[in-house]
This record gives C-alpha cells, sequence and structure tokens, in this order.
C-alpha cells in the first residue's frame, strides 16, 4: 500500500493551515480546476480538498479549522501518513489565451484555487493575469508575495481596512470593471459573494466563472449530494465541475442547499472535539 507521507505542515494564520503531501502520480496529473480526495484510514470519509500547487510529486493544500473533518486532519503532523490521495477529481480548467483575467478569493479553498489559476494562466503570452485576495484583517493574510509572483497586479482587501484596500474582492472588482477591459473573471469563496460576482459581471457583459464547492459524499457522481442547477440543468459539482459559468448557476438554491448542513455539521464537530477531549 502506497503511503501518503506529510511532508510540511504550518499554520497560515490563526484558523487556516497548510498541509504538503507526497503523492507523485496525482502531482503529475493533476491540473488547476481538479481537486483531490483524501482519506484517512480505509473506511474512513472521502474529502474533497482544493489543491494550492502540485510540483516535485508532493500536492499542497490549505484547509480551514472550522468542522470536525478539518480539525481532525489538523491532528495530524509531519511524518504521518494519510491512506489514500484519490485525483485528479474533476474537470480541468481549459489554460489558454483570455486576455485580462481577474481571479477573486475570499475563503480558504479560493485562496488555494487563485494560486493555481494564476500560476498556469500568467505562463501563457498574452494573458494579463490581475489576482485579489480578501481577508478579514491584516493578521489573517497569507499568499501574497506567492501571488505577486504569478500575477501581472495583485490586489488584497481587508474587511476591517487595515491592510491593503478596505473592504472585499468586489470592491476592487467594480472598479476595475469600470476603469478597463475585463475579459474573463473566475473566483472561489463565499458562495454569495460569488452570486455578487456572477450580478456584476453580467451588468458588464463579461463572462465569469465560479468554483462550487458543495457537500461531497463519494466525489464520483454516486450520491448526488453535490448537485447543482446550471441555466435549469441538475449537476453534480465532482463530475461536471467544479467550475460553472457564473451566470448560468442557480445560487439562490445553492446557498439553501449549503444551509441544509450546517447543523448536523456542528453536531459532528461538538462530538469530535467532546470525544478528543475525553468527554
Amino acid at each position: 500500500m502506497s503511503k501518503f507521507r506529510i511532508t510540511e505542515k504550518s499554520d497560515l494564520n490563526s484558523q487556516d493551515y497548510l498541509i504538503e503531501v507526497e503523492a507523485p502520480r496525482v502531482a503529475e496529473r493533476l491540473r488547476p480546476g481538479q481537486f483531490v480526495v483524501l482519506m484517512t484510514h480505509e473506511k474512513g470519509e472521502r474529502i474533497p480538498m482544493s489543491v494550492q500547487k502540485a510540483e516535485d510529486g508532493r500536492i499542497t493544500m490549505f484547509i480551514k479549522r472550522l468542522g470536525k473533518t478539518s480539525l481532525m486532519l489538523d491532528d495530524y503532523t509531519v511524518g504521518d501518513s494519510f491512506y489514500q490521495v484519490i485525483g485528479p477529481m474533476g474537470n480541468a480548467f481549459p489554460i489558454e489565451k483570455y486576455g485580462t483575467v481577474v481571479w477573486c478569493s475570499d475563503l480558504v479553498c479560493g485562496h488555494a484555487e487563485n494560486y493555481v489559476y494564476c500560476e498556469a494562466l500568467h505562463k501563457v503570452e498574452g494573458n494579463h493575469v490581475i489576482s485579489i485576495q480578501t481577508f478579514p484583517t491584516k493578521d489573517d493574510v497569507y499568499s501574497e508575495e506567492e501571488l505577486r509572483s504569478v500575477s501581472d497586479e495583485y490586489y488584497v482587501t481587508t474587511i476591517d481596512g487595515t491592510y491593503g484596500v478596505k473592504g472585499h474582492y468586489i470592491d476592487v472588482l467594480r472598479d476595475l470593471l469600470q476603469e478597463r477591459k475585463i475579459d474573463i473573471v473566475l473566483g472561489c469563496g463565499d458562495i454569495k459573494m460569488l452570486k455578487e460576482m456572477a450580478d456584476l459581471t453580467k451588468q458588464h457583459g463579461v463572462q465569469a466563472r465560479s468554483v462550487l464547492r458543495q457537500i461531497m459524499v463519494d466525489a464520483t457522481g454516486m450520491c448526488g449530494a453535490c448537485r447543482v442547477f446550471i441555466d435549469g440543468a441538475m449537476k453534480l459539482t465532482c463530475i461536471d465541475g467544479p467550475l460553472f459559468d457564473a451566470h448560468k448557476v442557480n445560487f439562490d438554491e445553492v446557498i439553501n442547499r449549503l444551509g441544509m448542513f450546517k447543523k448536523p455539521e456542528g453536531v459532528a464537530k461538538e462530538a469530535y472535539l467532546q470525544s478528543r477531549e475525553g468527554l
């Protein structure tokens, strides 16, 4: 049995952390837009994960300490191994000449995707890559230097205004759309803000794509848990996405569906914390 050994683990801020894992076959084939599935043990949960980079036989993932699964993964240390890293999953995004590309992120999965997309798009002659990140405050900011290195323009915004531009990526995007020609906008993160991004770009006649990170059970299209509606047709984010035309996404349905899982997620987290403390 192959061992998917953890080669690096470090904090990005007080809530988000980084895990790097040896997975040479996955790293060799993974492309921007695709994701992986982690399994900690043979009968364990299949955990879908965004990937920030795949190089030298290793993949790097950004994770937020939020629910049971993310807290469980945080218990792993360098030298430990996962049972499986499965992938690539989902569909790759075509890396080609688009012109002026804007990438927006405001949550941990989006910050990971931000880098892997920008790094690839920046290598294509004729692309002008603009990266925008949003964080609550200065102390939360990470990946700035890495993103600057793969972007023609980089903006960081903080909600409280303690660093960079005060506000949200949507505020910077609004200004960019008014000031110049933008060819495509891509984004991943908070669903409600992705809906705003879709509405804004549609007003300006600019194409937009959103990464949808729905709850998945198997990530192979069998369970149907990650269903979304795109232009009225049901799609599965695991096999049809996870990147979709933002102007065709039924965001209200996506938001309502995600809300269905809040209570059981909270129960699972509390049970895990109690078991870890021996209560």
